[in-house]
């Protein structure tokens, strides 16, 4: 790993958690080091970390990627430390009234993104990572797997950008720049692959993993998934709405797969609680 620099965390102190990596920003306020959970391989984070570069070199608003870094036990990379950032739940979190604008602005936004045709000759497809996800993660069961890649096949192809892990968690702002951040699943596809995750996030999470992914209750994720969607659709039409809603479903289960077999590193059965939902939206 001679690619990797060794970092000491006694020069860090601990800002985030997400779903597979912690972030520490650096004591001299210039960088921020994410490192992934133990047992996530390097080539993780080197694929991330790629993709970063190839993000910002597109030009979409996010920190510089600097180098890629290494604890001793996990791995990660390091970036530009926005000063004074903080986080769209971050600030709902601390300032309630501001769900409805940061929703609002946030579909904005999400719709500037879609709207960006997408470098194909450097990006992943995410119907392609997805896939690749399914067909090598061995705990799969097969039943399951049949039923995924058979629903993955019947998706439509696109070649717009994607954030890839989109929610409202996922973009910060210094009150003159908005940027996004957690880009490694960057990639192209239709924006279901998405908008989907911004709905799973409303629907399914509990009132703990809320409160530390995000800093939100859920009924403030379901009231901004309410808001956001009438806003990136234009539309408040509730007959409308509950058919857009309905179509993320067979995303949903197929992106909960690509994420939670990352993070099992294709090894191990999923839990049954995820296999039965998993199938019941799949069916």
């Amino acid at each position: 790993m001679d690619n990797y620099e060794k970092i000491n965390l006694d020069d860090y102190f601990q800002t985030g958690e997400g779903g597979t990596a912690l972030t520490y920003n650096h004591k001299d306020g210039k960088t921020l080091a994410k490192l992934f959970m133990p047992g996530m391989g390097a080539e993780t984070a080197e694929r991330e970390f790629k993709v970063n570069k190839v993000v910002y070199d597109m030009g979409i608003p996010t920190p510089k990627p600097i180098r890629l870094v290494t604890d001793g036990t996990r791995y990660g990379a390091e970036y530009e430390l926005i000063p004074n950032k903080r986080s769209f739940t971050r600030i709902i979190s601390q300032e309630p009234e501001q769900l409805e604008p940061l929703s609002i602005l946030f579909a904005k936004l999400a719709k500037e993104l879609h709207a960006k045709e997408a470098d194909t000759s450097r990006l992943p497809s995410m119907k392609e990572l997805v896939r690749n996800e399914i067909v090598r993660w061995q705990g799969l069961p097969e039943d399951l797997r049949g039923m995924a890649l058979g629903a993955l096949d019947a998706l439509p192809d696109a070649t717009t950008s994607l954030h890839g892990d989109l929610h409202i968690g996922n973009i910060i702002t210094d009150g003159q720049r908005n940027l996004w951040i957690d880009v490694g699943d960057f990639s192209y596809g239709c924006p279901e692959w998405d908008l989907c995750m911004i709905l799973h996030v409303a629907q399914h999470l509990s009132e703990q993993r809320a409160d530390n992914v995000f800093h939100l209750k859920p009924e403030m994720l379901k009231k901004h998934w309410e808001i956001f969607s009438a806003a990136y659709y234009g539309t408040t039409n509730p007959t409308v709405l509950e058919s857009k809603q309905k179509e993320l479903s067979r995303y949903i289960a197929l992106k909960q797969l690509f994420y939670i077999g990352k993070i099992y590193n294709g090894a191990g059965a999923p839990p049954d609680a995820i296999i039965a939902m998993t199938k019941q939206l799949l069916g």
